[in-house]
């Protein structure tokens, strides 16, 4: 099995509830302040998509580009949009390759609390859906609440000092559907998680107010 764990986590909006394996937080409004903004690629060697019931992990290489907001006094809420998101070398079990593709893009960049003291922003990304093809053959749909729900939530944060966006394995909604030909590895109705750690360029700082 293919073990390459990640770190990754989004901010929440203004007055938003984000639910994340069982908890609700709370975050509070507030106005943001993005400098440089515009289109922002990040990479990624370190993605995981783990079924948090069975187990099983695939790893993949990812990329992905944001198109985020820029200036001051800007809402967190819709900050930002994934553009796109290519995830590629995707190896699972007993090095089983798999495909992971995203769609419904955009998906939306939240940005909701702000730690001063570490300068790092937690959010989150929703309207995440994603698709499973390729090993044994295995098919599946990642999505939140159903699975043509189109509202499937990452947790992440963005650390001003080092420039990385992580998707956080805790604080998603994410759920496996509609799961065919997949030995047991993965089950429809799952919780999962995709998690890892994107390198920003160009760098970015993110800061409320």
């Amino acid at each position: 099995m293919s073990k390459r764990y990640t770190r990754l986590s989004l901010a929440a909006p203004a007055a938003v509830l984000v639910m994340g394996l069982g908890v609700i937080t709370a975050l509070a409004a507030t106005t943001w302040t993005v400098r440089p903004g515009g289109t922002v690629t990040a990479a990624s060697k370190n993605m995981v998509l783990k079924d948090l019931k069975t187990g099983s992990v695939i790893g993949c290489h990812s990329a992905i580009m944001v198109a985020l907001k820029s200036g001051s006094g800007l809402a967190g809420s819709n900050i930002g949009s994934v553009s796109s998101a290519g995830f590629s070398k995707c190896v699972g079990a007993l090095d089983i390759t798999y495909t992971l593709t995203a769609q419904h893009l955009p998906w939306h960049l939240n940005a909701g609390s702000y730690n001063s003291s570490t300068g790092t922003t937690h959010g989150y990304i929703s309207g995440v859906h994603a698709v499973i093809g390729g090993g044994l053959p295995c098919i599946a749909i990642v999505d939140g609440t159903g699975a043509s729900k189109d509202n499937g939530i990452i947790s992440v944060t963005y650390k001003n000092g080092t420039h990385q966006l992580a998707w956080l394995k805790t604080g998603s909604n994410l759920h496996f559907y509609k799961v065919n030909g997949c030995s047991g590895l993965i089950d429809s109705g799952d919780p999962a998680a995709l998690s890892g750690t994107f390198s920003a360029s160009p760098p970015q700082t993110i800061m409320s107010p």
